[in-house]
């Protein structure tokens, strides 16, 4: 089998808010439910976290007006409280979230393995957009 160059991509974020809020607004279902969407048209309709090396999660991302929806799921392979998140994808793609503490702020970098059906552009557009959204709603709770 010959080795496959996968492509990185990387979107990130400084939230105005400390890294205790952040981690907690990031991991807690209810909050979940608030932010995880790309655009006005979708929504969360459920989250499901159970936070372990082990764990899944499982969010439920759906079209507002009912036309599609599909499950945002994986199983983590590293939790470093309040720094670092790992997990594999239901497709087995990687995903690397780490959550610097800048007193005030906290960075917020995710970079995972890019997909083959969508445009490198509209994955990283999607997943900035989503953590655009995050940041936003961190800001103003």
């Amino acid at each position: 089998m010959e080795p496959t160059n996968k492509i990185i991509i990387t979107v990130q974020a400084i939230i105005n808010a400390p890294v205790e809020i952040v981690w907690k607004n990031w991991t807690t279902p209810e909050d979940v439910v608030n932010w995880n969407y790309a655009s006005e048209d979708w929504h969360s309709t459920r989250a499901e976290n159970d936070l372990r090396v082990g764990g899944k999660f499982n969010y439920r991302m759906e079209a507002k007006d009912g036309s599609m929806g599909f499950d945002f799921e994986g199983v983590y392979d590293n939790i470093i409280n309040k720094q670092q998140i790992d997990y594999t994808l239901g497709d087995g793609r990687i995903v690397k979230i780490t959550f610097s503490d800048r007193g005030d702020t906290t960075e917020v970098v995710e970079s995972f393995e890019a997909e083959e059906i969508n445009s490198i552009e509209l994955q990283r557009g999607g997943w900035q957009a989503i953590l655009n959204n995050f940041k936003k709603y961190v800001e103003i709770h």
